[in-house]
């Protein structure tokens, strides 16, 4: 077989630029059919021009609706963190309601200080004394 290196080298470009267009693609797809602002008709053209003249499709995509996609999926993220944040309070609630204790949080607060080495030993102990006493 007579295969030079440089092919090697273009086919392994191609075979990664066709992996990058279907990430692409597949990240574009979802994008639009997430995206609440827009109306049933509106994502049906969008999806119906990237899929008929994909690169066109794509790129006019991009140009159009990039800072878009970019905020959506920042609102997306700290939407997801917020769910966990309130999940681990509620799970690591005292009570047993579901509601956050507050004795659970200034103690998780105080540990952390001492883990820090912000507060000593000994102030860490005095704070918790006062906090379980309270």
């Amino acid at each position: 077989m007579n295969y030079p290196l440089l092919n090697v080298f273009f086919t392994t470009m191609w075979f990664f630029l066709w992996v990058l267009w279907f990430f692409l693609l597949f990240r574009i797809i979802g994008d639009l059919f997430r995206d609440s602002t827009l109306g049933g008709w509106a994502k049906a053209g969008w999806a119906a021009f990237v899929i008929v003249l994909p690169f066109l499709g794509v790129l006019i995509y991009l140009v159009a609706r990039g800072q878009g996609m970019a905020e959506r999926e920042q609102e997306r993220s700290k939407q997801s963190e917020e769910e966990v944040r309130a999940y681990i309070k509620d799970a690591a609630a005292g009570d047993g309601k579901g509601e956050p204790s507050d004795h659970v949080a200034e103690l998780a607060r105080l540990a952390d200080l001492k883990n820090h080495g912000d507060i000593t030993e000994e102030e860490y102990q005095r704070a918790k004394t006062m906090v379980l006493a309270a």
